[in-house]
């Protein structure tokens, strides 16, 4: 995919798109106002946990985007939770557009959109904390859970 622009709200995107092409295809289930209220209800979650991540990375005025070598190692806040807080937060938000969607079969994605993420993103930026701070990473990983 040369030229494609790899960061990870780009798949989430896709991955969004996807969900309403496939639940537009198949009739779903009818969302009533409690699916709706968990629909948004995790979409605001998941945003929220993006901003309080980000807050993190401007505290510590380090890169936020994939693929850069970092500068400082954030362990606080989120990160204190899940070593991947933001890719976290759009698996979230993916799973509250399938339940606005109603269509059940679309849960497939989550699984799907973890590995996109862990192969294209988590694992290189995991070589790269390793590369960059050595033992502290290696301490942070075995302290702090890749996903939750």
């Amino acid at each position: 995919m040369k030229g494609f622009p790899d960061l990870p709200p780009i798949w989430l995107v896709l991955f969004l798109v996807l969900n309403w092409a496939m639940a537009s295809a198949v009739p779903g289930f009818y969302v009533g106002p409690f699916t709706t209220g968990l629909s948004w209800g995790f979409i605001g979650l998941g945003l929220a946990v993006i901003g309080w991540s980000a807050f993190w990375f401007w505290k510590r005025k380090t890169t936020i985007e994939p693929h850069h070598m970092p500068e400082k190692l954030i362990n606080e806040g989120p990160f204190r939770l899940s070593r991947n807080p933001i890719y976290l937060a759009m698996v979230i938000i993916l799973m509250g557009a399938i339940f606005g969607r109603g269509q059940p079969i679309n849960l497939i994605l989550l699984p799907v959109f973890v590995v996109v993420l862990s192969m294209r993103f988590v694992i290189p930026e995991e070589v790269s904390l390793k590369k960059a701070f050595g033992a502290t990473a290696e301490e942070y990983f075995a302290k702090t859970r890749r996903w939750i």
